[in-house]
């Protein structure tokens, strides 16, 4: 009995740390409080305005995505990009912690 409640338990702590490695970094950060204040923008302009690569933001956006931080919305030739709850509430937690 001890051991299947050691593998779920350590099953959730994997699914958090998945959680936490999708903003744990600085410019996915940026891209969330941007996607805040801005949301349903492209890989575009998230780069444009942010001046990152375009290569460089899709994969962070795919990363965010993943991890599900955002949601994806088709837009003719584009996709759309905007914060889920979970992402909402990472960024308050964040926060408290400046």
């Amino acid at each position: 009995m001890y051991a299947p409640a050691m593998a779920k338990e350590t099953y959730a702590y994997r699914r958090l740390e998945r959680v936490i490695k999708g903003f744990a970094n600085h410019r996915r950060l940026q891209i969330l409080e941007l996607l805040k204040r801005e949301p349903e923008l492209s890989v575009e302009e998230i780069s444009e305005r942010l001046k990152i690569g375009y290569m460089n933001t899709s994969d962070h956006l795919r990363k965010m995505a993943i991890t599900g931080l955002l949601l994806k919305r088709s837009d003719g030739t584009s996709v759309r990009h905007k914060l889920t709850v979970r992402a909402e509430l990472i960024l308050v937690f964040c926060k408290k912690l400046e």
